[in-house]
């Protein structure tokens, strides 16, 4: 059974099959087609295919994603990319097999299992797959580096690790309050450069003239170690937290556990399940494992909340996590970081003050996205990183120039950009620089763009 919609789509339009209508695969599915892919969506569930086909206007098949059949009936022959993204790890690998000797095309697959993804260099070499994921494990790493910088919100990186974008809420009484995006370059000296500002449900690309009010939600982009400065002259934390407590022991909870003890960091984790426990603590024996129920008020007081450097609510449950990051602030001091897996309410969860919230799901079709429009490359574009700083509204993409480029050797003081375009930075012989009007851009230049939501395929685009 399937719903076939047609529609025009562009010249670079990849032909792309996603097996799996999870949270995921719907996530996907919405940001694929919205750039004008051609996508088609594969489920054994009837009604998830239906309501997810007729909503973005794509076709959709009711099936078993594995079976040679159904990814025949599916247009496998003329398949570019095939995404693997069911619950199930062997029938993601499974589905990958099947489209490489059924078609020609690149294959993705999610893998969550901590004992397969220890394997993921082999199985993608082995299988021939173009990409592996690992949704639960690129949690952790993300969570990990806000433990280690405690202030940010969210850090994201570009040119490999060399520049990054850090998100940050202006508590009361900041030293920023009622400065302007202006004065914080010449009063405090600092080589950052402010992107955006979120103030309740509006949205700002940073202009110099820009005032920043209480709870601001900030973002800039710095080298880390310019970044570590100008957060110690405004007085925030930039050392790591010295404690963790987990409530919840599951897969970002072993990989996040494997990550902190390796940094020194102390871990404690409290899980319900006495299997996963005994299993944690076999693995883990300098982390101090706990057999009970996060949700309880008098554990988490018992094992030391009040005192913890940082709480991360990991829990299956979104609105545990949330209530459980909530007691946490009311009954702690430290760093807060919250996973949901539901984006239906994210802007109410905005409005709820929880810190850092991890997204799984997103950060995993994020990863996706940026492979597909690396493979757009050889069809002209040259992003090579993409991200969104604030979802549907702005993002921030890297490029590197190449020859005949128009935007090479003229000072950007002199260029016509357009309307809510910055450029954030400029990478060059591993040297970052935070772009004035008299910098210009050479050949082989790593340049990271703020802007709009643009869908921009070239730094050109950035031109009037």
């Amino acid at each position: 059974m399937n719903f076939l919609k047609a529609r025009k789509t562009p010249e670079d339009a990849l032909n792309i099959l996603i097996i799996g209508c999870g949270k995921i695969g719907q996530n996907l599915a919405d940001q694929l087609n919205e750039q004008g892919n051609n996508v088609k969506v594969i489920d054994l569930s009837p009604s998830k295919v239906k309501e997810l086909s007729s909503r973005l206007d794509i076709m959709g098949i009711v099936g078993n994603g594995a079976t040679h059949a159904i990814q025949q009936e599916a247009g496998i022959a003329e398949t570019d990319l095939l995404i693997a993204v069911t619950g199930s790890d062997e029938l993601n690998l499974l589905c990958c097999l099947v489209a490489k000797r059924a078609g020609h095309c690149q294959t993705i697959a999610r893998v969550k299992n901590p004992e397969y993804s220890i394997e993921a260099p082999y199985l993608q070499n082995e299988l021939g797959l173009a990409m592996v994921i690992n949704p639960e494990y690129t949690a952790a790493e993300e969570i990990a580096r806000v433990l280690r910088f405690p202030s940010a919100m969210k850090i994201d990186t570009f040119a490999g690790g060399r520049v990054e974008l850090v998100k940050f809420r202006l508590p009361e009484g900041s030293s920023l309050v009622g400065m302007s995006v202006r004065d914080v370059v010449s009063r405090l000296h600092c080589d950052v450069l402010i992107c955006t500002v979120e103030r309740e449900d509006d949205a700002y690309i940073a202009k110099g003239d820009f005032v920043f009010a209480e709870r601001d939600v900030i973002s800039l982009i710095a080298s880390p170690s310019n970044a570590a400065s100008f957060f110690a002259k405004i007085g925030y934390k930039t050392h790591s937290v010295g404690d963790v407590m987990i409530a919840g022991g599951g897969e970002i909870a072993h990989y996040l556990c494997a990550m902190l003890l390796r940094d020194g960091i102390a871990v404690k984790i409290i899980e319900k399940k006495p299997e996963v426990c005994e299993e944690l603590s076999s693995l883990f024996p300098k982390a101090s494992i706990i057999c009970g129920d996060a949700g309880d008020r008098e554990t988490l007081l018992e094992e030391g909340l009040e005192t913890a450097g940082a709480f991360v609510a990991l829990t299956n449950l979104d609105e545990e996590n949330i209530l459980l990051s909530l007691y946490a602030k009311s009954a702690g001091r430290g760093k807060l970081v919250t996973k949901i897996n539901r984006f239906d309410f994210e802007d109410v969860i905005r409005h709820l003050d929880l810190d850092s919230i991890i997204y799984p799901k997103n950060i995993a079709s994020d990863m996706i996205v940026r492979y597909i429009r690396a493979m757009k490359n050889i069809i002209g574009s040259n992003v090579e990183t993409l991200y969104n700083i604030i979802k549907g509204k702005v993002e921030a993409s890297e490029f590197i120039v190449r020859e005949g480029s128009p935007i090479v050797g003229v000072p950007l003081s002199q260029l016509r950009f357009k309307e809510n375009v910055l450029i954030a930075s400029i990478l060059r012989d591993n040297r970052v620089i935070i772009p004035r009007g008299h910098d210009t851009v050479e050949v082989g230049d790593h340049v990271v763009i703020v802007s709009e939501l643009m869908r921009l395929h070239d730094i050109a685009d950035v031109l009037r």
